[in-house]
This record gives C-alpha cells, structure tokens and sequence, in this order.
C-alpha cells in the first residue's frame, strides 16, 4: 500500500475547511509509511490574537496522548520485573488499602460498600471504578467539587492522589469501564518505585533515548509564543462537559502563551499533562509501531509492546456499559495499555485496520499507529472539548481514502 498523492489534496482541503469554518484555530498533521515521512500539512494559526501562524515546531498541550506515554514508562518498569500488573495499587500508595464502592443505585457519596484495591491493570484499563471530574455521576461530582483534575498548577502529585483515594470508588473494580484519573495514579506509581520524580523518569527513560527534546510537562525554556493558544467553542469551563453551553464565539481563548500554567507546572499528570511537537510525539508513535524500538534505540521488547497494543477487555468497550465522556464510538473498540484497539472497523463505523491502536488529547489532538498498512498518524490541533466536531473520524477516512494498491 501506497499514499496516492492525487488524493492528499482532500486532507489538506479538509483541514483549512475547519479553519475557514472557525472549527480550529490552526491544524498540523504528520504521517510516516514505512518509517518514512509520507504526509505533512499545516494550516491556520497557533494564535489568533496575535495572528501566529500554526507550524511544524509549534507545541502543544496532548493531555490525554499523554498515557500511553505513562503507560510505557510502567511497561518499562514490568520488563525489570520489579512487580506484575495485577498487585493492588495498594502495594505502592498505601493510602488506598482500605476501599469501598458506591452502592449500585447510589443517590448519596456516602452509599458505600467494601471494595478490593483496584489492580495496576486496572488503573491502565479504566476498569479500576475510578472517574474524571467531567463524567456523570456522584463520583465525578464529588472529585469535581474537590478539583481533582490533575491540572499542571495543582501542586505536587503525591498530594492529589492522597486526596483522591479518600474518595469511594464509582464501581467495584473490574465491572464496567469508566475513563478515568487511573494513569495519574500510576503515575504516583512510577515515581514511588523509581525514586524519581515523573518528570525526571520520563526524560531520563523515554524522551532523551527517543530525542524528543520539547516533550515535557512544562513548556520549553525559550519556546517563547512557539506555544499554540488554547480554544473552545463552550461558552463555560472548556472541560466543564456535564455544564457545556455552547454559542457565541466558536474559538473562545482559554489559555495562551506568556499566562499558562502550562509554562511552570507543578503537578505531573501522568494522564494529561505533556506539552509536545508534532515531530516528537512522531518519535514516540513510531515506537510503538516499531514494537519498542526506534533510530537504533529499544525501549521496550517486542511482544511487550504487542501485549500493550492488545485488546485487555473480555469484549469492546461498549460491552462494559461506560456512563463516561466519549470522544468517538465504542462499539467495536478495545483498549490495551495506553490506548484503544480497533476490534471492528465496521462496528466502529469508521474506516481502519483491526487492531490499530492509538488516542487523542482533549485538545482535539489525536494519533494512531495502523500495523497492517505500516503507517503513523499524527495530527495536532488546540480545541477543547474533543467531542465538539467528529474530526477523528474524518481524518481516518480522509487516511485510508488515500490509500492504494
């Protein structure tokens, strides 16, 4: 398979019509085929406001493309066989050994009973009855009162996970999937059995080996207005989706260059902290595809990462009743470690391969990694909430649409 360089027109057509339509502010998307770059186009503004073009080197928040980069890092440490994925995450943060669940039909918090401590396979599966703020339920409404976002000014991690594991759990473990904090924890995980801070193991063990030199948790010292603006067409709190209002201006400014906290953060979210470019993220994608290695450089072992890139749910994600935010369909869909797994194209209603694996940021970023056509894509945009427009899915069929013999 080949990219039809007759058909690439419609991609770039595509991104600057969201542009034009004052959808996003400014796009880039990146693809490498084969190990080879194959596509890369750009569109639009980094910044409205001061009429900065979007470009190659422009960073940006990946938020939620921050796990599987977290989840690597855990992998990293399995493959030492310091601990296996199902010990209780108690074995770590003592501060969870005693749970309890929310009762099924819960009205009240406080309608608990016992529960086991959620496994570290949990945690990475969304499985664990852990939440977000932003989901329905009593769970999220409680963590939204306390703040528990795990936002880059919320001070240190060991702190905001002691705040949460005073919290009962929306479930008992394992019986439904609910996207959730459960990467920030094991975040706390790393650093407990590391002895280092998230932010140091992460460049010491992934983004110095992969040279992916402006991935981190605070914007790059000199990357100056190279940091693209925040938007949002909500007319409330751009993460605020069980209050999302919208009209008025489609591309609200959030948060910016020169007044982010994302330029001094002291909370290392291991569930969506990072700040990265389009060519650094690529590195790290085209790791995975790569089964752990890349430029010569191996991070994992091979059939680590295909264990990572396996469906780890009895059946897709649809079949375990989520009641949480979705940024694309469930049907047809499992989740690994890190990230989902295509089970059926077309359940998901979407054009892909079986078994590619990949996931987005609530900035409306998004990559994947298809194995059968042996490509990567990356592509990078600032609008909060990701479910505002169904641009994945687009983007997959604009992808394979360009994909010939």
């Amino acid at each position: 398979m080949r990219f039809d360089p007759a058909a690439l027109p419609r991609i770039h057509d595509w991104m600057q019509r969201y542009v034009d339509q004052r959808k996003y502010a400014g796009s880039a998307l990146l693809i490498h085929h084969r190990g080879r770059e194959a596509v890369f186009h750009v569109c639009g503004r980094r910044s409205i406001e001061k009429d900065l073009p979007f470009r190659r080197e422009s960073l940006v928040r990946i938020y939620s493309m921050t796990k599987p980069v977290t989840s690597v890092a855990l992998m990293m440490l399995v493959e030492r066989g310091l601990f296996h994925l199902d010990v209780p995450v108690s074995e770590f943060l003592p501060e969870f050994q005693t749970m309890r669940a929310l009762i099924p039909g819960a009205t009240h918090i406080d309608q608990t009973e016992a529960a086991p401590t959620p496994s570290l396979h949990q945690l990475l599966t969304h499985t664990s009855g852990l939440s977000y703020p932003f989901n329905p339920g009593l769970l999220p409404e409680a963590m939204d009162e306390l703040d528990l976002i795990f936002a880059p000014n919320q001070g240190p991690l060991a702190d905001r996970v002691e705040v949460l594991s005073a919290l009962p759990l929306a479930f008992q473990p394992g019986q439904r999937w609910e996207y959730s904090v459960g990467i920030d924890v094991i975040g706390r995980v790393i650093e407990v059995v590391s002895g280092q801070p998230l932010d140091r193991f992460l460049s010491e063990h992934i983004f110095d080996p992969l040279e992916m030199g402006e991935t981190g948790f605070s914007v790059p010292e000199g990357a100056g207005d190279r940091f693209a603006s925040l938007y949002t067409p909500l007319e409330g709190d751009a993460m605020a989706l069980n209050e999302a209002r919208t009209g008025g201006d489609s591309l609200r400014l959030v948060d910016c260059a020169g007044e982010s906290p994302f330029e001094a953060a002291t909370t290392f979210s291991g569930g969506g902290g990072l700040i990265s470019t389009i060519d650094d993220f690529s590195r790290f994608a085209e790791m995975l595809r790569n089964r752990g290695a890349q430029n010569g450089v191996r991070l994992l072992g091979p059939s680590t990462a295909a264990f990572m890139m396996r469906n780890h749910l009895p059946g897709d994600i649809a079949s375990m009743g989520p009641q949480s935010f979705a940024e694309q369909p469930m049907d047809g869909t499992g989740f690994g470690i890190g990230g989902a797994v295509v089970l059926d194209p077309a359940r998901l209603r979407c054009p892909g391969s079986v078994g590619d694996f990949g996931w987005g940021g609530m900035a409306s970023t998004y990559f994947w990694i298809d194995q059968t056509n042996e490509f990567s894509v990356i592509f990078f945009t600032q609008l909060s909430p990701s479910s505002s427009y169904p641009s994945r899915a687009e983007l997959k069929a604009l992808v394979h649409g360009a994909l010939v013999e």
